[in-house]
């Protein structure tokens, strides 16, 4: 209502003036834009459970009353960085059973902050003030609500000696058009491992975590680096994790700097060359530098994990794809990776790359895991949970801890 009254003000104010011409800075505003593919999931039944079911329905109305509050660009900037930051902190407590559960889901679900996350960036993107939004200070803002609640800017180490650092990164879910119910181990795992303390045969290692969009367009423009460069240099060991295939971990040895085409969340696909900055001295392939064979011989839960040196290459001087079971052969192009030729491998890619650009390939223990797949149990087409489904997102918690913390002792 506000919001009229100065609309309707303004053109009283240009017609005693003669029309006159707009000032450069209100010329500058921009309409707020329409949800995104992605936004405009959340107003479907399971969207809308997960996020009354787990108290996460409250998160995006408070972000809008305080956005209301806001008179200036400065203090909407300050509001989104806060709002962001405690999403993300909530979601980490509610993992490790801190706080109120605020509803029935296990905690150890990852959907509600994803759901919460979409519902508060909507929220910004079609957020009209009435000081006026440039679409530049609208990505600004959505950028510092996107980085805070995932964690991205809140990896930080305790100081001094004695103390390994682990770095782990996950993802939201992804497919939702097969199925809204998906949730992804991987983005679980990183809520239920930041800032944990886990020990070691050599003595206590801190993991810290961040989480990672399913989207093509946040990788070409430099996501990855941006996190993880400050902190690979201060690691110990650093792995990337997603949810690869049915029943089995793998550790990727090989990743591929290509991408396949397939459809992100927001439905958009990419085949190229995964974009990187100095494209002229990108190599085809990266390696993992885990301690691969130790992880595979361990006993680290249920489910196999298994040493994964396939991938897929044109050969040197060929022009058809060949699966290669046992890893690129000299002057090949990649086509995919060990995992994949989608985001999984790419943010494997991008990490490894930036160690080895770094100057860490030989010192910095990195690369990526793949999760089983998380299943539903047997006859649930409908329900967004289900107790097998529970246990499976536990067990495959458990058993990267347990993953993180042989590979630290062999490190």
């Amino acid at each position: 209502m506000n919001s009229l009254r100065i609309r309707i003000g303004v053109l009283g104010l240009a017609l005693l003036t003669g029309f006159s011409a707009p000032t450069a800075a209100s010329a500058a505003e921009a309409p707020a834009p329409s949800p995104t593919v992605e936004e405009g999931r959340l107003d479907r039944a399971v969207p809308q459970e997960i996020l009354r079911r787990s108290g996460f329905d409250t998160v995006a109305p408070g972000l809008a009353r305080a956005l209301d509050e806001a008179r200036s660009y400065a203090q909407a900037r300050r509001t989104v960085v806060r709002e962001g930051a405690q999403l993300w902190r909530r979601a980490v407590d509610r993992a490790q059973g801190r706080g109120p559960a605020g509803g029935d889901l296990s905690p150890d679900d990852d959907r509600p902050l994803y759901w919460a996350r979409l519902a508060m960036t909507r929220e910004v993107r079609t957020w009209e003030p009435e000081f006026g939004l440039t679409d530049g200070q609208r990505a600004a803002l959505l950028d510092e609500l996107e980085r805070t609640s995932r964690g991205q800017t809140a990896i930080s180490y305790p100081r001094g000696k004695g103390l390994k650092r682990i770095l782990v990164t996950g993802f939201d879910p992804f497919t939702l058009d097969r199925d809204i119910r998906i949730s992804n181990p991987s983005g679980a795992t990183a809520l239920a491992l930041d800032g944990t303390v886990i020990e070691t045969a050599d003595g206590p290692a801190r993991i810290e975590t961040a989480v990672f969009p399913v989207r093509w367009q946040d990788f070409t423009q430099g996501t990855v680096e941006r996190t993880l460069r400050p902190h690979l240099p201060e690691v110990d060991l650093f792995t990337t994790v997603s949810q690869g295939r049915v029943g089995r971990f793998d550790v990727e040895r090989t990743n591929g700097a290509w991408r396949g085409g397939f459809a992100d969340n927001d439905n958009i696909g990419r085949t190229e060359t995964v974009p990187v900055t100095d494209p002229a001295s990108q190599p085809q392939w990266t390696t993992t530098t885990l301690p691969y064979r130790a992880i595979v011989a361990a006993d680290t839960g249920r489910f196999p994990v298994y040493d994964n040196t396939s991938v897929t290459e044109i050969p040197a001087g060929g022009t058809e794809p060949v699966v290669r079971p046992e890893g690129p052969t000299p002057g090949s192009t990649a086509r995919a990776g060990g995992g994949g030729d989608y985001l999984s491998n790419e943010i494997a890619y991008r990490a490894t790359l930036l160690r080895d650009r770094l100057g860490l390939h030989d010192a910095l223990p990195g690369g990526h895991v793949h999760t089983p797949v998380l299943q539903f149990g047997a006859g649930n087409t409908t329900e967004v949970t289900d107790p097998e489904f529970v246990r499976n997102r536990l067990d495959i918690i458990a058993q990267v801890r347990t993953i993180l913390r042989v590979a630290a002792e062999e490190s």
